[in-house]
């Protein structure tokens, strides 16, 4: 799908799995973005890297969203959460298109790898050595602030949360030497 163009909410969702915490207590934060407004539309803390951890989030998405006279794409990188049949089954139950990465180039799924970096580096989600129960509740509020208060340069500036409530607003794209690899790939 070369030159595809996001303009509106709920048109491409990016999915990606990050590691908080330490080597001691890891955890993974498993993120469903709307790629228009870069509100995070499904998320969940894990111990470990099962497929769970993704198909809560997923889930979670597929509930706060109105799927109906909808057509989503649902894009990720190709780890083994997302091809599994469980996650599988959801997208197809819910008629949400599957798009992967061509390969491991991280600039194929940028948005994704952004917002991780903005809950890490704003946020600080990873930086505190507590329990799993605890590092949920940081996450919960962090993301909760961010779609609510932090405001997008790609977003004129808008929040999340206020870019997602419209659609005639342009998304504003950064220029960079990889940006024709930005490209999604129906599977």
């Amino acid at each position: 799908m070369s030159d595809y163009q996001v303009t509106k909410p709920d048109q491409v969702w990016v999915a990606d799995i990050t590691y908080i915490g330490n080597r001691k207590k890891p955890s993974y934060l498993s993120l469903i973005t709307d790629a228009y407004s870069k509100k995070i539309v499904g998320h969940h803390v894990s111990e470990n890297l099962a497929t769970e951890g993704s198909l809560l989030a997923l889930k979670k998405a597929v509930n706060h969203t109105n799927l109906k006279e909808k057509s989503i794409i649902h894009h990720s990188d190709r780890g083994l959460q997302y091809c599994s049949d469980e996650y599988q089954k959801i997208l197809e139950k819910n008629n949400i298109s599957c798009s992967m990465t061509q390969n491991s180039d991280p600039y194929e799924n940028a948005v994704a790898e952004r917002i991780n970096g903005i809950l890490k580096q704003e946020f600080d989600i990873d930086k505190f050595d507590v329990e799993t129960k605890i590092k949920r509740k940081i996450v919960d509020e962090s993301i909760k602030i961010y779609n609510e208060l932090r405001p997008h340069f790609s977003n004129h500036y808008l929040t999340p949360n206020q870019m997602h409530k419209q659609e005639k607003l342009k998304i504003k794209t950064y220029k960079n030497k990889n940006q024709s690899k930005n490209v999604f790939t129906l599977v």
